[in-house]
């Protein structure tokens, strides 16, 4: 065994997404534990246009380098150990109906190449569920990922101190947080909306232009730019409602879990993984918008279910997505990674 100590460089393209969130929070978890840990962050354009943007250096501290499988390989530092974390596969045959032709062929004469040479020279691999690592199996035939939940705070995310105001809005109040995309199902939320009518308000974090006439009981929330905005956004409303076709985790479940929320989210994907229907959260059927819609309707009509569900959920939320979990298990992941290698 060596006793050479983690230092970890992140090289890591921008996106303004849950992977950016995972990113931060483990950098930051693991300079709390006195581990050398940083992030170099790439332009959005680096993901489609590698060669425009400079390589950068790595620094002379790092030991190991943590990736994204979308990663270009130009962006990989040579003579170092590396670890690649797969966070969902957008190869998943079960998304392939949703994409996009431009989608499609991005994901398939891009995308996918990149991540097969980044899973075959990884020296390690992560996945955020066990639905992401049976993908990967299937889909690369990679059968060694090591499966590590993503990791909540739940100090930042938390309830009211009256837990029981839950459900005290008036119209209801939903909540989605994300990106406008078809994976996301953001598509959907506009027709489960007009279906619910004005005693029901939805508040989304995205853009949706492309999907005006909006109903008028959708409204966009300001940019929540801190973990903190983030956790006090979903302490002012009802439930969560998240749709999404396709997630390699669902951080942002386990977020309003931690925060006391009833989820309603699509029985796809990852999102299985996280709740247990009618305890802890509740499944409705993928694209089935009747379903979202009764499932919302049953919550406002019984505010103690709302208050039992959003207790059980957080419970939940700090046994099973705690943060250093996931951290003891990423220190473990690198330390058995320098075991291995002549560093």
């Amino acid at each position: 065994m060596t006793n050479i100590k983690p230092a970890i460089w992140f090289p890591a393209v921008r996106t303004n997404t849950g992977t950016d969130r995972f990113t931060e929070q483990l950098v930051s978890a693991l300079n709390q534990r006195g581990f050398q840990a940083e992030i170099t962050w790439l332009p959005h354009h680096a993901e489609y246009l590698p060669w425009l943007v400079p390589v950068p250096e790595k620094p002379d501290w790092a030991n190991i380098t943590h990736v994204n499988t979308w990663l270009h390989p130009r962006f990989y530092p040579q003579n170092i150990p590396m670890i690649a974390t797969l966070h969902h596969c957008v190869q998943d045959k079960y998304f392939l109906p949703y994409k996009s032709f431009a989608q499609k062929v991005y994901h398939r004469f891009w995308i996918t190449p990149i991540e097969r040479h980044c899973l075959n020279v990884a020296n390690l691999i992560t996945t955020d569920s066990q639905y992401t690592a049976q993908c990967a199996k299937d889909i690369f035939g990679i059968d060694h990922a090591h499966v590590i939940y993503l990791g909540i705070d739940s100090e930042t995310f938390h309830p009211n101190e009256l837990i029981e105001s839950v459900n005290k809005n008036k119209p209801f109040r939903l909540v989605f947080v994300g990106t406008n995309s078809i994976r996301k199902g953001f598509d959907l939320l506009p027709k489960i909306m007009q279906q619910l009518g004005d005693d029901f308000q939805l508040f989304y974090t995205s853009n949706a232009e492309q999907y005006e006439p909006l109903p008028k009981n959708m409204i966009q929330l300001p940019p929540q730019r801190t973990a903190h905005d983030l956790a006090k956004t979903y302490r002012t409303m009802d439930a969560l409602v998240f749709p999404s076709r396709l997630e390699g985790f669902g951080l942002v479940v386990a977020e309003a879990m931690a925060c006391g929320l009833p989820v309603v989210i699509a029985d796809s994907s990852s999102l299985t993984e996280l709740v247990e229907h009618g305890n802890t959260g509740f499944l409705c059927e993928k694209d089935n918008i009747d379903d979202f819609v009764q499932t919302i309707r049953e919550l406002k009509e019984d505010p103690e279910l709302s208050v039992v569900v959003g207790k059980r959920a957080r419970n939940s939320a700090i046994i099973r997505f705690s943060i250093d979990e996931m951290v003891n298990q990423y220190i473990d992941i690198y330390a058995e990674l320098l075991s291995h290698v002549n560093v």
